[in-house]
């Protein structure tokens, strides 16, 4: 499918006829951008309605039409300044490929302020001559096989809406139906749901009217159940979007009441104890370093003088023992020499011996003679005291006065950093104020998770009731069913609805798989950090997305930047677009909200020029700027480009060729 041309005659802001070449090609060769430039208000919007407006009349989803009932809508949309006598037309012509041949098709909508019937004239054109009525009576359905609504929000798509699915935790309703409609659940819940039907005009071909009457008290019964079921989900799920706003709040409360120093005022008592004990602490470290300073640590300042003292002493000591030795020596000299003699040796050896004796002694006594006089007269004991003073008791002193030391500094550290801490604790009033906020977000919290519950437990109350229901009406259809037909086709629809639940249940995964692959590989490709997300996971009830990174670990989602949430939020409607397989345009309304330099150069680079092979997009002057204008242009990317150019005084929009710059 693809659009080529889009006429405007008196549409909201667009007076007269205006038409619009919408083809993805100039001078026969393809560029899938059609650009579109104007100013907020400016109409870029009312183009977007236009083409929902042609496609799906009363059932499209125009973003100015609220509550409005079809008539006062399409009354909305008429120019102000349009002549009595002139309609209000809007046309949309598109090629598809039937049967292996291109066909045209043009959809023509016109109507007046003084609508009748409440409707607008619609008229289908085929290669532009020939009006086919059968066509257009049957256009709804036609529609629905080739762009479906159910799935038209995957490719007409606005900023807003990229941006409620960015923040949201689950896909909104819209986007949920179209995912449902895109993994065929929508056919097998109706087709469960004409089984249901099927079933109840079973019971009522073979019930008399005594059984028929019960029969009706309990289908409706049933009915009434399912209604209060659909209310109650409603209530829970407007429960569930305030209980991830009140959470959303107690975590903003609870970050701030830690960062302006009320978790630190909360715990001041338990600070300044741990800080008075470790000033305690310290103070008996340096008392031991004191009683350290008044044993012998001092002596170490002068270990070498005590070193010499030490070697003087010893030298000292040898000196007495030489002087000692040598009178014992002349003493044992005497008694030597009187034995010789009395051995009867010879005179000449008797002097040879005694002259030897006589040289030796005067060696040692010149030995002594040359030391010098002591001084220190040391005793064995001031000696032995020394020695076990350098060796023993100076190094012991040393080893605890550095380990008191070390220890001082550790606990000195701890208690300035307790000290910081208490200085940035909040003051009692700000305290207060801060405790009060955090308090009562967390009452809130509780407040509305209790009303959650509770309309949780209501919604499973109700489906308990609904299943004994249909329990009820099974048993009564099994008494009351007397054709044999009948009953088994009864039988067999509980059968196939079971098999139903089945085949949803693994359509879904098999579906969602494929779908998790998609969107993965488009948010990989998109972001310019391409190593922050491995997988993203779609849960199979809720389809909120869950991101992990390489080693399987899960990324929470407040850890995303604004843009990288958009760029997420962009990749599942492109990824489910991809599984769709359907060959259709893309229209996309101020795409480039909120993102930075980098993301938005990712979108522009990687995402506009291959979303489809018709990219329509509708921008202001501050997201599709210069540069990217520029760069899409240097990507030859862009077949056309229009300016809305406004008129505040006349209200007035005109479209013009070419882009801002």
């Amino acid at each position: 499918m693809i659009f080529l041309e889009l006429a405007l005659q008196n549409f909201g802001p667009y007076q007269g006829r205006q038409v619009i070449n919408l083809r993805p090609e100039t001078n026969n060769s393809s560029h899938p951008i059609i650009l579109f430039g104007g100013m907020n208000g400016g109409g870029k919007t009312t183009l977007m309605d236009a083409i929902r407006l042609s496609l799906y009349g009363s059932r499209a989803q125009c973003s100015t039409r609220g509550n409005l009932s079809y008539n006062d809508f399409l009354t909305q949309c008429v120019n102000r300044n349009t002549p009595p006598t002139e309609k209000t037309r809007i046309e949309l012509a598109f090629e598809v490929v039937e049967e292996d041949k291109p066909r045209t098709l043009r959809i023509v909508r016109y109507w007046t302020k003084e609508l009748k019937d409440g409707k607008d004239t619609l008229g289908i054109l085929v290669d532009e001559e020939w009006p086919d009525k059968a066509l257009a009576n049957t256009w709804d359905d036609y529609i629905e096989n080739l762009l479906p609504l159910g799935i038209s929000n995957l490719f007409l798509f606005d900023g807003e809406q990229v941006k409620e699915l960015a923040e949201l935790e689950t896909p909104p309703p819209l986007v949920v139906s179209a995912i449902q409609s895109l993994l065929g659940l929508e056919l097998a819940e109706r087709l469960s749901t004409d089984l249901d039907i099927l079933a109840s005009r079973k019971r009522r071909d073979i019930a008399n009217q005594k059984e028929l009457k019960t029969l009706d008290n309990i289908e409706a019964k049933l009915i009434d159940q399912k209604e209060r079921l659909d209310a109650a989900e409603q209530d829970k799920s407007a429960l569930k979007s305030k209980l991830d706003y009140a959470t959303k709040k107690q975590h903003l409360a609870s970050d701030k009441f830690i960062s302006e120093g009320g978790k630190l005022a909360s715990e001041r008592s338990q600070l300044e104890a741990q800080s008075e004990t470790l000033i305690e602490q310290a103070n008996q470290v340096r008392q031991e370093m004191r009683d350290l300073a008044a044993g012998v640590l001092p002596l170490s300042l002068i270990s070498p003088l005590l070193e010499q003292a030490k070697a003087q002493a010893e030298q000292e000591q040898k000196q007495h023992q030489i002087k000692l030795t040598r009178e014992v020596l002349k003493e044992r000299d005497a008694r030597l020499i009187q034995y010789i003699k009395k051995i009867s040796l010879t005179p000449k050896r008797v002097n040879q011996i005694q002259s030897f004796l006589e040289s030796d002694n005067q060696e040692l006594d010149q030995e002594i003679a040359a030391q010098e006089e002591p001084w220190l007269l040391a005793d064995e004991a001031a000696i032995t005291r020394l020695e076990t003073l350098l060796n023993y008791e100076l190094s012991t002193a040393q080893t605890n006065a550095q380990s008191q030391r070390e220890r001082l500094q550790t606990l000195e550290t701890e208690i300035d950093a307790l000290d910081r801490q208490i200085a940035t604790a909040a003051s009692p009033e700000a305290y207060n104020t801060l405790k009060q906020a955090f308090t009562d977000a967390q009452n809130q919290v509780v407040k509305v998770k209790a009303a959650y519950e509770n309309a949780s437990r209501r919604c499973e109350e109700i489906k308990n009731k609904i299943t004994k229901t249909k329990k009820e009406l099974e048993t009564y259809a099994d008494e009351t069913i007397k054709l044999k037909n009948n009953q088994h086709i009864i039988n067999s629809i509980a059968k196939v609805q079971a098999t139903l639940e089945l085949f949803r249940e693994k359509l879904t995964l098999k579906k969602l798989n494929k779908l998790e692959i998609e969107v993965t590989e488009c948010f990989r490709y998109l972001l310019h950090k391409s190593d922050l997300v491995h997988r993203v996971a779609i849960d199979t009830h809720s389809f909120s997305l869950s991101l992990y990174d390489p080693e399987g670990q899960p990324i929470p989602k407040h850890r995303l930047s604004a843009g990288e949430k958009q760029l997420l939020a962009i990749s599942f409607l492109w990824g489910l677009a991809r599984v769709s397989g359907r060959h259709l345009p893309v229209a996309i309304d101020t795409p480039l909200g909120r993102l930075d330099s980098s993301h938005r150069s990712n979108l522009v680079e990687r995402y506009f020029p291959t979303a489809s092979h018709q990219v329509i997009l509708l921008s202001t002057d501050t997201e599709i700027r210069e540069t990217e204008v520029k760069r899409l242009r240097e990507l030859d990317a862009i077949a056309q480009e229009y300016c809305l150019n406004y008129d505040p005084q006349e209200r007035q929009t005109i479209v013009e060729p070419g882009y801002f710059w």
